[in-house]
């Protein structure tokens, strides 16, 4: 990239040296914080949507930055943190896969979920006009989600780690032809101008965040709920209709349906009978359903669905995050 190595710090920047630093793998074990907050783990640098995302559901809790996903997961494991922050999906992007893998290999409990709309912003060097931006940095999904806005800026899109590491790496360069995409909370941690608001192609472009903690939260009647659980079944023929149909038959709405190949076992052999065998992938089916685990109609349709698998967990029972 370069950018970082040729830059020189000009006079208008912030002391970016001061902004916490990230958990790694090797800090787990040495980070200490104030007990008297809600502390929540995030992966990426402060500024990153997963971090505005936190906010949204605690506005007084501290964020504490981590390297990687599974770092986050770690530290709330290793009760460093008391919750930790997860995008899942975006209406645009889809599904990010490898999260869904760590919600089964850790033993954190979604208690909360949150809907947080996008605003990429367009972010430069204060004092600089969009017209003079030739390059961008940004998450490469970022870019993706903005391609029509950056086309008519004859930008040049480069990637970068994240969008917060996008932000205070052209605040560290100080170059005026260099831009990032990023939030309007990452224009203001790194002191970089916002000029232009919501380039993002799609308007209405909504991340999905899932808030865990080491304990479940104990499943109530009083609002909606949505319950997450992930599944194997067993072999047989229609196995997966009869699956879905324990809910159906309960008039339990199914709000998202995720497969996902299994790691250990991936392939499995199926009979074609005069022609030989074959091999097909085995897959564990993530289900988010609109039913509180504290009301009978969800527990028989899980005692239903037990009928039909090899293994079955609960990921979660949590409050849905409803349009306000």
């Amino acid at each position: 990239m370069g950018l970082v190595q040729e830059a020189k710090p000009v006079a208008f920047h912030r002391d970016l040296s001061m902004l916490p630093k990230p958990l790694s793998a090797n800090s787990l074990y040495s980070s200490a914080g104030d007990d008297s907050k809600v502390r929540i783990s995030f992966q990426g640098i402060p500024g990153a949507y997963s971090e505005t995302a936190a906010l949204e559901a605690y506005p007084n809790c501290e964020t504490v930055p981590c390297e990687h996903f599974e770092t986050a997961f770690q530290a709330a494991e290793l009760w460093l943190v008391d919750k930790a922050v997860l995008p899942i999906e975006n209406s645009v992007g889809g599904s990010i896969h490898r999260n869904y893998d760590l919600l089964l290999r850790h033993r954190l409990h979604i208690v909360q979920e949150v809907h947080l709309p996008v605003n990429h912003c367009l972010l430069g060097v204060p004092g600089v006009n969009k017209e003079e931006i030739k390059r961008v940095l940004s998450h490469p999904q970022a870019l993706d989600q903005c391609v029509n806005s950056l086309n008519d800026l004859g930008i040049q899109r480069l990637s970068a780690k994240d969008t917060a590491t996008a932000a205070q790496t052209v605040a560290s360069s100080g170059k005026k032809d260099v831009g990032a995409i990023a939030s309007v909370r990452a224009a203001n941690i790194y002191g970089l101008d916002i000029l232009a608001e919501n380039i993002q192609d799609d308007a209405n472009n909504v991340t999905r965040f899932l808030i865990l903690s080491r304990e479940p939260m104990i499943p109530r009647t009083d609002r909606p709920y949505k319950t997450s659980i992930v599944f194997s079944l067993e072999e047989g023929p229609g196995v997966l209709f009869k699956a879905l149909a324990v809910f159906a038959l309960r008039s339990i709405n199914l709000s998202k349906i995720e497969s996902r190949p299994q790691r250990r076992r991936p392939l499995r052999v199926v009979d074609g009978s005069n022609n030989g065998s074959a091999k097909s992938f085995d897959y564990l089916f993530y289900i988010d359903f609109e039913a509180s685990m504290a009301e009978i109609r969800a527990q028989h349709a899980l005692g239903h669905l037990q009928e039909f698998t090899s293994f079955i967990r609960v990921l979660g029972c949590y409050p849905m995050d409803l349009v306000r």
